[in-house]
């Protein structure tokens, strides 16, 4: 069976597993940082201080209107001018997390507004202060709420990280190029076909096999929580 596997595909496999992984460590960084700044910024978002609001919503504005493909020239670019050089890979993962707690961050606010005013004050009667409110009891029940849009914030960063090859990031989709580009050239280098289709095939397979369960998880969640929300009307 393993002799009619041609001889390119071993090595274009193991190079593009290499990019695979890349791809995951960038996904994964840019989840964890948009979680961490997003939470943060749209429960501050509900504090009612018009300065604090404004520098908040300015930060949302500006990165969730930019196209993420300039954010991410714009931070691999314009920081070494202020003597803040990082990897390419870590540029794209900045880029990310700034789209994509902006996008989190919105989705905080209209979270934590949902939570009844009755449990905030069942929380202060308790002697909870703010921090302590949103931290332990408003939080938690918003956190629950935001499952949906984060799982479908996790596909979409998954699928944006192709965006990092313009920038020479090594991930899947790039491999993916350089492997077709080498495989074009005459032997000893190539093979003289570049196996476009196949490869390129193969990275949309990829994408289809992480991304469709996260959709369809995404989906099963916004319908469990929404019918849980539901009966819970019914039962007040």
């Amino acid at each position: 069976m393993l002799a009619l596997i041609p001889s390119w595909v071993e090595p274009v496999a193991r190079y593009m597993f290499e990019g695979l992984k890349l791809t995951i460590q960038i996904s994964a960084v840019s989840v964890v940082g948009s979680a961490v700044i997003g939470i943060l910024l749209g429960t501050l978002l509900t504090i009612r201080f018009l300065p604090l609001q404004g520098l908040i919503r300015l930060y949302i504005e500006v990165w969730r209107g930019l196209p993420i493909i300039v954010t991410i020239f714009l931070v691999f670019f314009a920081l070494p001018v202020l003597h803040i050089r990082l990897e390419a890979w870590k540029a794209a993962a900045v880029a990310l997390i700034l789209w994509g707690s902006a996008q989190l961050a919105e989705a905080t606010r209209g979270a934590v507004q949902s939570i009844p005013k009755e449990q905030h004050d069942a929380a202060s009667a308790l002697g909870f202060g703010w921090v302590g409110r949103h931290a332990f009891v408003i939080l938690p029940q918003a956190v629950r709420r935001l499952l949906p849009p984060g799982v479908s914030l996790l596909v979409n960063v998954i699928q944006n990280t192709t965006l990092a090859a313009l920038i020479g990031v090594n991930e899947v989709l790039f491999t993916a190029q350089n492997s077709t580009e080498r495989l074009q050239a005459p032997p000893p280098a190539g093979v003289n076909d570049s196996h476009s289709v196949a490869i390129f095939g193969a990275v949309l397979v990829l994408f289809f096999v992480i991304s469709f369960p996260l959709t369809r998880l995404s989906a099963y969640l916004e319908r469990r929580l929404g019918s849980g929300d539901r009966r819970m009307q019914t039962a007040a």
